[in-house]
């Protein structure tokens, strides 16, 4: 019988706010192009997705090698950003990791940027975790479930007794093709659109370890 042993967090949205740093590094690098580019353009195109696939998501009339430079000029105004600003924290989102933690929850956190133990790191979070995985480590990236399944092989458990916190719809599709239960984290007040995960809420402050077992 399927049980809660894992949980799997996605790091942009679900436990640091990334997404002021990340769409303002977006905007900059695609107004070089000569596109405008709107809150509703990053939520509808690059949220939750490798980069590259997201400058491609907007600039699809590039050939790969300008899309590798927009992309890599995207990175350096995102790194800038965060060294300048430093990262907002969700701290409902850390005090369930700790709860977690205590009840003796495996912890893995997973990124579909390279960028994920820095940031964990300037946020001072990375020793929450028993596994953290960034973008460099897989190949397919969402909605294919493989970082997810990467995360529960790393934690030596079955998908079937993982739980995974998202706040993207591709990375919900994801927890479900990987076979996992899922926490969607409507931030944008359109609960609608994480409809296919197992509960969705505003704020990891509207649940406890009780309610993410009865998921099981």
């Amino acid at each position: 019988m399927a049980d809660l042993r894992g949980a799997i967090f996605d790091l942009d949205g679900v436990i640091v706010n990334t997404v002021p740093l990340h769409f303002k590094a977006w905007q900059r690098m695609f107004s070089e192009y000569g596109k405008e580019f709107t809150f509703q353009d990053y939520k509808e195109k690059v949220d939750g997705i490798p980069r590259l696939s997201g400058a491609k998501a907007v600039l699809s009339d590039l050939d790969e090698e300008e899309l590798v430079r927009a992309a890599e000029k995207k990175q350096r105004y995102f790194l800038d950003l965060l060294h300048k600003e430093g990262v907002e924290v969700y701290h409902s989102t850390v005090d369930l990791i700790k709860a977690l933690r205590a009840a003796g929850i495996k912890r893995a956190v997973v990124s579909s940027s390279r960028n994920c133990p820095y940031i964990l790191q300037r946020a001072s979070l990375s020793d929450l975790f028993d596994v953290i995985i960034g973008g460099g480590e897989i190949v397919r990236g969402k909605p294919h479930p493989d970082i997810f399944l990467l995360a529960a092989e790393r934690i030596a458990e079955s998908p079937e007794n993982c739980l995974v916190f998202e706040d993207a719809v591709l990375g919900v599709e994801a927890a479900k093709a990987a076979g996992m239960k899922c926490v969607g984290i409507d931030r944008y007040q359109n609960p609608q659109r994480l409809s296919q995960a197992d509960i969705v809420v505003e704020d990891l402050d509207k649940i406890n370890l009780d309610k993410l077992r009865s998921l099981f």
